[in-house]
């Protein structure tokens, strides 16, 4: 577990409304949640409904306001500071009020392996006053961490009457900037790989630099799907004096929302490598840390600072929650997907948690539809695609674009469009009107174009279901990210049952057919694998095969990897391991059959 935390887990950035207000529901536990930056429309509502729900102050900030991004989300997480640590205060002081309901929920959500519940009933035998319940409960007892996603490569430019803002009022450096601005003292979860430009911008708060004290107020987890990428993007930060406490390893596609394939790389190896090079990695980066809070006249830690090495990505059970823990040694394990069926933590509306229920492995897919051009998991039959395909029918295809999050391509002119819009749609439907193509191509290329969903929107609405809230702008359809893994869960569940599954003290799971973690992720890069070959043809470069020969090529090497672990731990660890070692052999056979045909190259004049 990993330090100073009361759990072995993590619930993940999940959409961009399905945990935006998760903290308010676990935070008080212990339990650590992310929330999406995306979206500071759905913030500002959700903290006028919170405001007038637990009768706090509450002034609107409009977008007349200078900054109004930015000072929306400090705003929306200075009360999920404030009611969060209320909660907790609450639970605390609950046994003086003899309503100790809260307290009892924490004390059984606990893992067992804690040890706090023991010490707390062998601390209750000797009959403390309440007074000293209270300060024994205040020393052991602590908020889950509140931290947040910034999806770096949502950065779309801004205006004011028509004038393009500097670049610091972009998406990414607002809510960049709203999150240092807060109370929180908790982290930012950088995703989707390098924005220079984002950071560049982190230095400027002084949060993120070691206080009086040398402990960090604000700090930085990265999220990966590799080593070399997180080295890369630990040493260009560690120039400019920012640490990275946390490096986030994140199935390449075995996860839900956006998936970021590797060059065949994967999860296991990639843990591995990661234990490994820890130490080195820590002695590396933090050379390069000191010499630039030097530079800076920063304070400079005696000794590195530690960094966490966590994982997330298809894991179902106990076991596979362990064996990350205790083989790779890794300091949180996140569970996503699974969460999204217990209202209690997440913002889900009944009908999409029904589809999900009943969801199995044909009803999820790798999807095209998110307008960031990158692979995106999703549901078959959400409601957003239904009303996505109605209007194609009625021949207005696109999205009406009431958020604009994801206005980012300039294909039409400086003022960038999203491509899942009306706007940019009806624009490149035009173009392709005006090319001499078959009826099979045009219908290709015209469904490439409109597949594209209004994801931002999408994504959030869910949570205004929830609440009750006005969705006339948005529309009521429901966008939805599941990983593959939710093919293996079923029916809504309490906090209580999904935590108890996590630990080991009960098993949801009614389906016994699930595949461990590493070879469903193994599967599913077989099958990416073979879509690749399938898209080879007559154009195709010499650079494209040699790509899809490495590609093959690390698969198998990652397949040896697992033959090699799992022949060597005891079963009494992996129950299954047999018949894990048999799934390995029988995909190798699968994968080798597939060969990758060298093309000719055109001739360059």
């Amino acid at each position: 577990m990993k330090k100073n935390s009361l759990h072995s887990f993590h619930i993940p950035v999940m959409g961009i409304g399905f945990t935006i207000d998760t903290p308010l529901k676990v935070a008080q536990y212990g339990i650590s949640s992310v929330i999406s930056t995306v979206d500071d429309i759905l913030v500002e509502r959700l903290r006028k409904f919170y405001s007038e729900k637990f009768d706090l102050q509450f002034q609107e900030i409009s977008t007349k306001v200078e900054d109004f991004r930015a000072k929306r989300f400090t705003a929306y997480l200075d009360m999920l500071h404030d009611v969060a640590t209320e909660n907790l205060e609450e639970l605390k002081k609950s046994f003086q009020n003899k309503t100790t309901k809260e307290l009892d929920k924490l004390m059984s959500l606990l893992p067992d392996v804690s040890g706090i519940k023991d010490k707390f009933q062998d601390y209750l035998s000797n009959k403390p006053n309440t007074q000293d319940v209270y300060n024994w409960l205040d020393e052991h007892l602590h908020l889950g961490d509140i931290d947040v996603n910034i999806m770096t490569k949502v950065d779309r430019d801004n205006y004011r009457n028509g004038e393009k803002l500097p670049a610091e009022y972009n998406d990414a450096l607002a809510a960049l900037r709203g999150f240092a601005n807060s109370k929180l003292k908790s982290s930012v979860v950088l995703s989707a790989g390098m924005n220079p430009r984002l950071y560049g911008y982190i230095d400027k708060f002084e949060d993120f630099f070691p206080d009086e004290n040398f402990n960090l107020r604000k700090k930085i987890i990265l999220k990966v799907s590799d080593y070399r990428s997180a080295i890369i993007q630990g040493k260009y930060l560690a120039k400019r004096g920012i640490w990275i406490s946390e490096y986030r390893i994140e199935s390449g596609l075995n996860c839900g929302g956006h998936a970021f394939a590797t060059d065949g790389f994967l999860m296991g190896p990639i843990l591995e490598e990661f234990k490994k090079n820890k130490q080195s990695l820590i002695d590396e980066v933090h050379g390069l840390y000191v010499k630039a809070l030097e530079e800076k006249g920063k304070r400079i830690p005696s000794e590195p600072f530690a960094i966490k090495i966590t994982a997330q990505g298809g894991v179902g059970t106990n076991e596979e929650h362990e064996f990350l823990m205790n083989q790779f040694d890794v300091d949180s394990v996140g569970w996503g997907t699974p969460f999204l069926l217990v209202p209690e933590a997440v913002s889900m509306d009944d009908k999409t948690l029904n589809q999900l229920s009943d969801a199995r492995e044909d009803d999820l897919y790798l999807s095209n539809i998110s307008p960031l051009g990158v692979p995106f998991n999703s549901l078959r039959g959400n409601t957003k695609d239904i009303e996505k395909d109605d209007n194609i029918l009625k021949g207005k295809p696109g999205s009406t674009c009431p958020k604009q999050f994801v206005k980012l391509n300039n294909e039409f002119g400086e003022k960038a469009l999203c491509i899942a819009s009306r706007q940019y749609q009806t624009k490149k439907i035009n173009e392709l009107k005006a090319k001499d193509l078959s009826q099979v191509q045009f219908r290709k290329e015209y469904t490439n174009i409109t597949d594209k969903s209004c994801i931002c929107v999408g994504l959030s609405t869910a949570t205004l279901h929830v609440n009750k809230l006005d969705y006339k702008v948005e529309g009521p359809g429901v966008s939805v990210c599941p990983g593959p893994n939710m093919a293996y869960f079923e029916k809504k569940r309490t906090l209580k049952e999904m935590v108890d599954h996590i630990y080991g003290r009960s098993d949801i799971l009614i389906r016994k057919d699930r595949p461990n973690m590493f070879v469903k992720e193994l599967k599913l890069y077989i099958n990416y694998f073979k879509k690749q070959l399938d898209e080879l043809t007559s154009e195709s470069t010499k650079k494209e095969v040699i790509t899809l020969r490495k590609f093959q090529k690390n698969l198998n090497a990652g397949i040896e990897y697992y033959l090699e672990l799992f022949d060597s731990v005891k079963e009494e660890t992996i129950k299954r391991r047999d018949e894990i070692l048999h799934d390995f052999i029988k995909l190798k056979d699968d994968l080798n059959t597939l060969t990758v045909e060298p093309v000719a190259v055109p001739v360059l004049v």
